[in-house]
């Protein structure tokens, strides 16, 4: 077990601290361990079966919500071109086709954003603590996000899944 397994183990049980890595490995077989961390930020098991219509109010939800949070964030005057960017690129984001794609833009967008709210680099190896510190909600939300892959060969279903997981969080925050 790493250190940050070791540290998420204080928030989360072990089948979903063992999920993240199986959902990113697996090929095809990954929606029990997109489940489980799915239910992880407070959905009902089976969200990767999530209907068509309840997937676009999530999208919708997490665009607002995102929005809501990237504008109410206090910045320093030097940081007001990159939230006003940041909310450019998350439009942009939610007018793209497919899933797989949007993925890449999808983890910018988190990383700047979170890099917003919190004013820290998101690449330093004490963020993760920190979050978890700070609001352990938010810190298991951040530890599934850095440990998403920044690039991916994933199919579209795959990249749809792990992006829903994402947005479910950020839609309900």
């Amino acid at each position: 077990m790493t250190n940050q397994e070791e540290f998420i183990s204080e928030f989360l049980d072990e089948d979903t601290v063992k999920a993240l890595p199986k959902f990113i490995a697996e090929p095809d077989n990954f929606y029990e361990a997109a489940d489980a961390i799915a239910v992880a930020f407070g959905a009902e098991k089976g969200f990767s079966k999530m209907p068509e219509d309840g997937v676009n109010k999530l999208v919708i939800s997490f665009k607002n919500n995102l929005t809501l949070l990237i504008q109410k964030t206090w910045v320093e005057k030097s940081d007001i071109a990159l939230k006003d960017e940041l909310l450019y690129r998350l439009e942009k984001f939610i007018t793209e086709d497919g899933w797989k794609d949007s993925y890449e833009l999808f983890r910018n967008i988190i990383n700047q954003a979170v890099f917003l709210m919190f004013g820290q680099s998101t690449d330093s190896p004490d963020f993760a603590e920190y979050t978890m510190r700070i609001d352990p909600e938010f810190g298991i939300f951040w530890w599934y996000i850095s440990n998403l892959p920044p690039k991916t060969e994933w199919s579209e279903e795959k990249s749809r899944i792990a992006m829903m997981v994402g947005m479910y969080f950020l839609a309900n925050y």
